[in-house]
């Protein structure tokens, strides 16, 4: 039969984390289930007590037994971190923003690849928020596509109108003061 032996010392402890107020309910109830097996209850009549299964029990007192105070704590999910992988990632990254120029999501997904590491975007954004790397919406501008002579009559225009002077004849090739209904479907 498993049967838990406490020292003075593990007993405070095991109750003081039981009572603790941050403590989670489910390391609560473990602390509960070693504390009873430690008063000589058997797994089965503790689970009759707690509503849980024998097997549940049995469980919780051989991972007190392996880990101590720390076995009672849930296990995180999933596998643990592969740091190696995460510390070249951020290496690769951290040379890439380095250099003179604006990267977005893809591009460094892109660039990553081209190295060997193949991630998705939204990883690269998880790293870059790790790194702390900041972002900024690129300028969007149309100077490229503009006509410098209608720019410079918008910007008199402008000015005039800014100014309260009202514009003496319209550049425009259609006149505002006519109204007429729009044709039938």
């Amino acid at each position: 039969m498993l049967r838990i032996t406490l020292t003075p010392d593990e007993r405070r402890a095991v109750e003081t984390e039981r009572r603790a107020a941050k403590t989670a309910a489910v390391v609560r109830v473990r602390c509960r289930m070693v504390l009873l097996s430690a008063d000589g209850w058997s797994p089965p009549r503790i689970a009759r007590r707690l509503g849980y299964h024998p097997h549940t029990i049995r469980a919780a007192l051989h991972r007190f037994q392996e880990r101590g105070l720390a076995g009672l704590a849930p296990d995180a999910p999933g596998p643990p971190p592969n740091t190696s992988r995460r510390e070249q990632v951020e290496t690769v990254l951290s040379q890439l923003l380095d250099e003179e120029r604006t990267w977005t999501a893809a591009q460094l997904t892109a660039a990553l690849r081209e190295r060997g590491i193949v991630l998705s975007v939204r990883q690269v954004r998880k790293y870059l928020a790790r790194l702390g790397a900041r972002w900024r919406r690129t300028v969007r501008t149309l100077k490229h596509k503009q006509d410098p002579v209608r720019t410079a009559r918008a910007q008199h225009t402008l000015g005039a109108l800014k100014t309260g002077r009202q514009r003496a004849a319209s550049h425009a090739p259609f006149s505002m003061s006519v109204v007429s209904r729009p044709a039938n479907r």
